[in-house]
C-alpha cells in the first residue's frame, strides 16, 4: 500500500472520529475533552484493535486487514459512501476511475453529438477533476463561455466559487450548504470531486484546484479542510437574472456517467418545476 494512500486514509479516520461523540456509542462523556468526537483507545477498543495499531493507523504507517477496517468504520458510523472510500484508500476496492494513473479523460464524439443535441438541456461535458472538456450552446447561452478563459481557470468548481456567469447567477442559499443555492451546489460537487481525487494525493492539478478554491472562497476554508466524501446528488438552485430581471429559474444540477468513457462526466441542468420549464426556454431562446 503506497505511503501516500496510508495518509490519506489516517486522515479520513481522523476527520471521522472528530463527528462522533463519545454518547452516539454509548460511552460517557468522560469529562472534560481537549477536542471533539472519541478519543483513539476508544475507537481502539469498539474496534477490538491495541490502541498502539489504531495510532499508527491513522498516522498512516501501517496497512490492516479489511477486517479492521470494517470494525473501524463501524465504531466510526461512516455512511456507505465513506466507508467504500475507505477501504479503496486501503486497497480492498477498485479505485474510482482513473485513479493512480489520471489519463487524459477523452469523450466520445458520440457523447458530444448527444450533448449538443440537447438544445434546452444546458450541460457540460467534465472530467474527474470538474475541468471542463466541453460545453453545448445551451450552457453558453445561460452562463456564458469559457473559450476565452485560461485553460488552468476552465473548471467547474472554480467557476462556481467565483461567482462567474454569464447573464445569470446562482442565489448564494444558505452558508452551511444546506438550501437550494450555490453553496449546496458547490459544497456537493466538491465532496465529489474529493471521493475521486483522495486516491491521487500526489496530483498536482487537484492540489491547484484546491489551492485556488482557498483564494477564490477563504471564507470556506473548512469545506476545503474537510475530508468528507460523498457521491454527488441532484441537487436544485434558484436562479435570477444577473441583469436585474424578476424571473427565477428553478434548475436541478445532475451528474451522469457515460458507461464506456472513464473518466467523462455529464452535468446537466433541467427545469425542477413546471413553471420554470418555459422561463428557461425563453432565456435560451436566441
Amino acid at each position: 500500500m503506497d505511503e501516500s494512500l496510508r495518509r490519506e486514509l489516517g486522515a479520513h479516520l481522523r476527520a471521522a472520529r472528530a463527528l462522533i461523540a463519545p454518547q452516539d456509542v454509548g460511552l460517557g462523556a468522560g469529562g472534560r475533552r481537549r477536542s471533539p468526537g472519541l478519543r483513539r483507545e476508544e475507537v481502539a477498543t469498539l474496534a477490538g484493535v491495541s490502541v498502539a495499531w489504531y495510532t499508527w493507523l491513522e498516522q498512516g504507517r501501517v496497512s490492516t486487514s479489511r477486517q479492521v477496517i470494517d470494525a473501524v468504520c463501524r465504531v466510526l458510523r461512516m455512511d456507505p459512501v465513506a466507508h467504500r472510500h475507505a477501504l479503496a484508500l486501503a486497497g480492498f476496492l477498485p479505485p474510482p476511475p482513473l485513479a493512480g494513473q489520471w489519463a487524459p479523460a477523452v469523450p466520445g464524439p458520440g457523447t458530444l453529438a448527444l450533448v449538443d443535441s440537447w438544445h434546452g438541456t444546458p450541460a457540460l461535458v467534465l472530467d474527474e477533476r470538474f475541468d471542463v472538456l466541453a460545453a453545448n450552446a445551451a450552457h453558453r447561452s445561460l452562463w456564458g463561455s469559457l473559450d476565452d478563459t485560461p485553460a488552468e481557470e476552465r473548471n467547474l468548481l472554480l467557476h462556481l466559487a467565483a461567482g462567474a456567469a454569464g447573464h445569470h447567477r446562482i442565489t448564494a442559499g444558505p452558508a452551511d450548504g444546506s438550501g437550494p443555492g450555490g453553496q449546496a451546489l458547490l459544497r456537493g460537487l466538491y465532496e465529489q470531486f474529493r471521493a475521486a481525487t483522495a486516491h491521487v494525493p500526489d496530483d498536482a492539478r487537484s492540489a491547484e484546484i484546491v489551492r485556488r478554491l482557498h483564494t477564490l472562497r477563504p471564507d470556506a476554508a473548512h469545506w476545503w479542510h474537510c475530508r468528507a466524501v460523498a457521491d454527488f446528488r441532484p441537487t436544485t438552485v434558484e436562479v435570477v437574472d444577473a441583469r436585474g430581471g424578476e424571473a427565477v429559474l428553478r434548475l436541478t444540477f445532475s451528474l451522469l456517467r457515460p458507461a464506456a468513457e472513464a473518466g467523462v462526466l455529464l452535468l446537466t441542468q433541467h427545469p425542477a418545476d413546471s413553471p420554470t420549464a418555459p422561463l428557461l426556454a425563453a432565456a435560451l431562446a436566441p
